[in-house]
């Protein structure tokens, strides 16, 4: 029985791995921080407060000489919009999940997302937190 039971979980992880999911699987396994590319956005949950990670995401837009045009707050969501020089837009949104724990989302252009220009961002988020 022990063998049928370990066998299937090595079966079920060879699949995961197989399809390309297995760094999103164990990410989630080990209590989250790994970033995820779904509908033409990274995202990535911090162990860090709301307004913490709100002033992270304002200070690395700046500090990439990109300039705020629009925020708007709501009470657990603050978006920012921002833009690069060669016209692609951006926006981040921050979304308080607990009083520890917030879910950074950034996208880089409109119709064809940069992954690249969101990673380089989220990376720098991240440095401020």
């Amino acid at each position: 029985m022990l063998k049928k039971v370990l066998g299937s979980v090595v079966a079920v992880l060879f699949l995961v791995n197989m399809y390309g999911c297995f760094a999103l699987f164990a990410g989630a396994a080990a209590g989250g921080g790994t970033a995820f590319w779904l509908s033409g956005k990274l995202t990535q949950e911090f162990h860090a407060s709301y307004e913490r990670t709100v002033n992270a995401s304002a200070m690395a837009l700046k500090s990439l000489n990109l300039k705020i045009t629009k925020e708007s707050k709501e009470a657990e969501m603050t978006q920012f919009r921002s833009a690069y020089t060669d016209g692609k837009e951006i926006w981040i949104d921050v979304r308080k999940v607990t009083e520890s724990s917030t879910k950074v989302e950034v996208r880089v252009g409109v119709v064809k997302p940069d992954q690249a220009a969101c990673d380089k961002i989220l990376k720098r988020i991240q440095s401020y937190l």
